[in-house]
């Protein structure tokens, strides 16, 4: 299985617009960071984890030309705003697209792409077909086997997913009991780390390392990284072995 990181920043990217610390002119290609996005194949399947504002510069960038489906985190704008954009995938394949995700972001979605989902759409709308996900519940896809588990973004119940050993969990601050099994020991593990200093709804940086520590994960790739958190060079220097800053376009295989 492999994992190519099609974006690794946090809701406003890097750059932020109208920003000009040392993070957001860095010269460095791994400080230029599109909204946390995963691609995940295996041999016989190929998915998405979520479709920021940037998706379709990622699959462009990832020379995408086949999705089996997309798993959805949970609502937030930098999380699904590029949805509309699967229309390249429904015109070559000729089939609507399978979407994964829990109820509450099938009526975000809904709502958000109303004009997909009218009694008579808007020619050239993407077409979509909800899949529910159930909380623990695995979904087999080809040589994928891709499991759902609740983690908490502030207050906000949100998923994330097991694939097999790999774990990925973004837009998170807390790990309920009941979720921590998928925490032990995992070949890799991506976790959210927003910043330095605590955050209402995501991990810091020390909280990331931390969480890598107690789940004996072999590897950990820290995501969703803002521009407050510093350089590439510069952070990925104070880390402890085995854990390490992810970056767009960084491909690993599980």
């Amino acid at each position: 299985m492999k994992i190519v990181f099609t974006g690794t920043g946090t809701s406003q990217g890097v750059p932020v617009i109208a920003c000009n610390c040392e993070v957001c002119i860095s010269a460095d290609s791994r400080d230029k960071r599109l909204r946390s996005s995963i691609l995940v194949e295996g041999n016989a399947a190929r998915v998405v984890v979520d479709t920021g504002p940037d998706f379709r510069q990622q699959m462009l960038s990832a020379r995408v030309s086949d999705l089996d489906a997309v798993f959805f985190t949970h609502e937030h704008k930098d999380h699904v705003a590029g949805l509309d954009d699967v229309r390249a995938f429904n015109f070559k394949h000729k089939r609507a697209m399978p979407l994964y995700c829990s109820v509450q972001v099938e009526k975000a979605l809904r709502q958000e792409f109303s004009y997909a989902f009218s009694e008579d759409p808007y020619p050239g709308a993407p077409q979509l077909i909800f899949k529910p996900l159930q909380n623990h519940q695995a979904i087999a896809m080809g040589d994928l086997s891709i499991t759902p588990f609740e983690v908490m973004h502030g207050k906000l119940p949100v998923f994330g997913f097991s694939f097999g050993r790999a774990v990925y969990i973004t837009d998170a601050n807390a790990i309920p009991e009941e979720s921590w099994p998928y925490l032990q020991k995992p070949d890799v593990l991506i976790v959210n780390a927003l910043r330095r200093t605590p955050h209402h709804s995501h991990f810091s940086l020390d909280q990331a390392i931390d969480l890598a520590l107690t789940s004996g994960a072999k590897r950990t790739y820290l995501t969703h990284i803002s521009h407050l958190l510093g350089t590439h060079s510069e952070v990925e220097r104070e880390l402890p072995q085995g854990v390490h800053l992810a970056f767009d376009g960084l491909e690993i295989n599980v």
